[in-house]
């Protein structure tokens, strides 16, 4: 190997073990638009593709130390990784979607519209306003949208923080932008 070539794939993930947070970042930046990539094909929606992203990139850290480059390449146990995230994420998706059947509960979608509205709220200059709104939401969506809107925080992160799963949180995100945006645009 050339003195200037790049490390490969296993000299990084073996640089992650040794604690080497330059080499994540490298593992990271090499692979990241693929597992994006990877997650959007087969979701159709950038949110939950980055959510997986991050979930993903996540696992590589906390299991860096078990790759093993004779089982193969690092980066087909990295899309191995992004294939099991993807796999929990639908099981998921569809034991949250029999309990909506069985509970008669319409999906509630989270579109960018209504992020981009709470993203003005926070921004205007009636600070005071703002405030007041969220004020009048239940302190679990409060803090949810607080986290996720305000602090970027991912979905995972946020669920692990609150206790409870990322469905709990994506729904009440939802629920507390519909109703902010209920206040906010009055009776129609």
């Amino acid at each position: 190997m050339a003195k200037d070539s790049p490390p490969d794939d296993a000299a990084l993930l073996a640089g992650v073990v040794a604690g080497d947070e330059r080499a994540f970042e490298a593992f990271y930046l090499r692979h990241q638009s693929a597992i994006i990539g990877f997650h959007l094909r087969r979701t159709g929606r950038r949110d939950v593709a980055f959510d997986l992203t991050a979930e993903t990139f996540a696992t590589v850290v906390a299991s860096c130390d078990r790759y093993d480059p004779a089982q193969g390449p690092a980066v087909g146990w990295l899309f191995g990784i992004a294939a099991n995230k993807l796999r929990e994420s639908l099981r998921r998706g569809r034991v949250e979607q029999a309990a909506r059947q069985r509970l008669g509960h319409v999906r509630t979608t989270l579109e960018d519209e209504d992020l981009e509205r709470v993203d003005e709220l926070a921004s205007a200059t009636d600070e005071a306003l703002l405030h007041e709104h969220l004020a009048a939401l239940p302190d679990a969506q409060r803090e949810a949208i607080l986290a996720r809107v305000v602090d970027e925080r991912p979905y995972p992160e946020i669920a692990e923080r609150l206790a409870c799963s990322e469905a709990v949180v994506r729904k009440r995100v939802a629920r507390g932008l519909s109703s902010l945006r209920a206040r906010l645009e009055g009776p129609r």
